[in-house]
């Protein structure tokens, strides 16, 4: 009776836990797998206006359309060397985990999680607005680093500045993301077995042998999986932040294929060539994962799929 009682309170409570994922379930299906329809539209000549119906089929023609244009490999570049540029923030933020790990001072440990974590709940368009302030040609970094370099003329800022644009995204990038990521890693040193780092005083560890052989390999699954994740994503850098910052001056060195296809796509009318950079991208970013995660698995032992 026990037995029964106890198998009917697990199957209860396994029913609770599955209902819970169907908020999740819900909005991945409606926000991810629904528009997928919307790649059958790559293979219609299709007009804003006219049914699809009413559209020729033009079968892999707007593929060979959009990547027979030259500037795509331009675009393809920018966004490979602002991704793997960014995927430094992910050494930095365990970096910052592992030393707000080792401060003892509570309250200035919690100030500093705040400081770094604020700049990943402000949108782009505010981020944009702090930049501007500092790094425009009437801004106050701007105007500061001129009085002191005797340049008073120059017009050249890092907002408009084609050498120094792809770096000042991945930066600007970082800064915003790293304080978010941070606290996943400190979650995961949080949850490593403080018996190990008491075996390892007991032996006469120091702090930096125990961050080196416990807490290191501690958060490495974690790394390894914040790592996957973002060489799936590693073509898709984000729109909002392109948008807000690309200008005439730097555009041909910071457009990412996000951008790219919301230009040729809602700004040029061409939803078909967009929806196939957009459809191929997709295809090349599962690639990646499955790619990673299996180099991953053989390599380190550790996998997420």
């Amino acid at each position: 009776m026990g037995t029964k009682v106890r198998k009917t309170h697990l199957t209860k409570g396994k029913i609770t836990l599955l209902c819970m994922t169907i908020p999740s379930v819900l909005f991945i299906l409606v926000f991810s797998y629904f528009p997928i329809s919307g790649w059958i539209y790559s293979f219609f000549d299709y007009r804003i206006g006219y049914k699809l119906s009413k559209c020729e089929f033009v079968g892999l023609d707007n593929f060979i359309y959009a990547f027979g244009d030259p500037y795509i490999i331009t675009v393809i570049l920018n966004t490979l060397i602002i991704s793997i540029l960014g995927l430094l923030g992910l050494p930095l933020a365990g970096m910052i985990a592992i030393l707000l790990s080792e401060v003892r001072g509570k309250k200035f440990k919690k100030t500093v999680q705040t400081a770094i974590t604020i700049p990943n709940f402000i949108s782009w368009i505010i981020i944009y607005s702090i930049m501007f302030s500092l790094f425009s040609n009437d801004g106050l970094l701007t105007t500061l680093v001129r009085g002191l370099s005797g340049n008073r003329d120059s017009t050249v800022t890092l907002l408009t500045n084609p050498g120094t644009a792809k770096l000042f995204m991945v930066l600007t990038n970082i800064w915003k993301t790293v304080g978010y990521n941070s606290i996943i890693f400190f979650a995961a040193v949080t949850g490593i077995d403080s018996q190990l780092y008491d075996a390892a005083a007991v032996d006469g560890a120091g702090r930096w042998q125990k961050i080196l052989h416990i807490t290191i390999p501690g958060i490495l699954p974690t790394f390894i999986t914040l790592l996957i994740i973002s060489v799936g994503a590693i073509l898709n850098n984000g729109f909002e932040q392109y948008y807000v910052f690309v200008n005439p001056m730097i555009q041909k060195n910071i457009e990412v294929l996000d951008y790219y296809v919301y230009r040729i796509g809602m700004l040029n009318n061409d939803i078909p060539a967009s929806t196939a950079v957009s459809m191929i991208k997709t295809f090349i970013s599962v690639v990646l994962v499955f790619s990673v995660n299996k180099l991953s698995k053989k390599t380190l032992g550790q996998s997420i799929l």
